[in-house]
């Protein structure tokens, strides 16, 4: 079993780059979030591109060399103590086959993002190195809580995550430790069968996702089925299902832990015997709570469900 990196704690004063891989983001998305690290004692370094804009289908943070450059810079950059992706959307798939990590090896530093930043998440664990599936720099239409982003910078400076959570009712009980994969379902999707995917086994499996209409669910989470991750994994933690099912529904963020997907999950996985919760709060929702992609995790489910790392 491969053992699993993880950075050193760092401490105030520490440089963290904030770049964008993938959608583009424009100056006022991001102040609040670049006013914050500086709040705690942090100092941010912009990525060259952080504003670049290149239309092609998608609106991206600049064309695939210019975001490709700068996450590059960040990973490799001896200086930098992090890597926190300013918002996710699409587009880091166009990357991960000229990551480069010569330097990143010497000096591994967290890497702290979500939705589309599962991509490099799953690149990062399969190079054996830990990241931090948490909210990104941007202020999102569904807001952020201060804790969402207290959590990340206690994980920063070594502090390992505990969660307490009420029990639901679509939870399958059992006790259970293995090391944490995953992220958002739409990417963990699209990258089955590919050299990048997450290694299932044994492992304990987070999924989340936003604005999915109720067959594109299904669809995703039968492939996991068709490609035996069910039969691999060792737990499942399903966290916020945002805006899903029909999109003139016209769903509030509010309704985060969408039931009908939940049921359509559980209906799935019910002839699996490994442990689940639902209703883990990460995701795109406002109380995104980090959790450590590669950490190993101690799950507990019964009439309560303790999580901890």
């Amino acid at each position: 079993m491969k053992k699993i990196i993880f950075p050193k704690p760092f401490k105030k004063g520490a440089k963290i780059a904030v770049i964008s891989p993938a959608g583009a983001v424009d100056t006022t998305q991001l102040e609040k979030g670049i006013e914050m690290i500086k709040n705690r004692g942090f100092e941010p370094v912009l990525g060259q591109h952080l504003y670049t804009k290149f239309s092609n289908g998608y609106n991206y943070a600049g064309t695939e060399e210019e975001r490709l450059k700068d996450i590059n810079w960040a990973l490799n950059d001896n200086e930098i103590s992090a890597v926190w992706a300013s918002r996710g959307g699409y587009g880091c798939q166009h990357l991960i086959q000229r990551l480069k990590l010569k330097n990143f090896t010497e000096n591994p530093k967290w890497y702290i993002g979500y939705s589309d930043n599962t991509v490099i998440q799953s690149y990062l664990l399969n190079k054996g190195f830990a990241s931090i599936h948490g909210q990104t720099i941007k202020t999102s239409s569904f807001g952020v809580t201060d804790e969402s982003y207290d959590l990340i910078f206690d994980i920063l400076k070594g502090k390992s995550p505990k969660y307490a959570l009420k029990s639901h009712g679509f939870n399958k009980q059992g006790n259970i430790e293995g090391e944490l994969v995953g992220g958002n379902l739409a990417l963990i999707y699209a990258l089955l069968g590919t050299k990048y995917s997450f290694d299932f086994r044994d492992k304990i499996l987070f999924i989340e996702d936003i604005g999915e209409n109720f067959y594109a669910l299904d669809r995703m989470i039968m492939s996991l089925e068709l490609a035996g991750v069910f039969n691999k994994i060792k737990g499942l933690i399903v966290g916020g299902m945002t805006n899903m099912g029909d999109e003139k529904e016209n769903k509030s963020y509010e309704e985060s832990f969408d039931e009908f997907a939940y049921k359509l999950i559980s209906d799935r996985i019910s002839k699996y015997k490994f442990p689940a919760v639902f209703g883990f709060p990460n995701g795109h929702i406002k109380d995104n709570r980090p959790l450590i992609i590669g950490g190993n995790v101690k799950l507990q489910v019964s009439t309560k469900v303790k999580i901890e790392f």
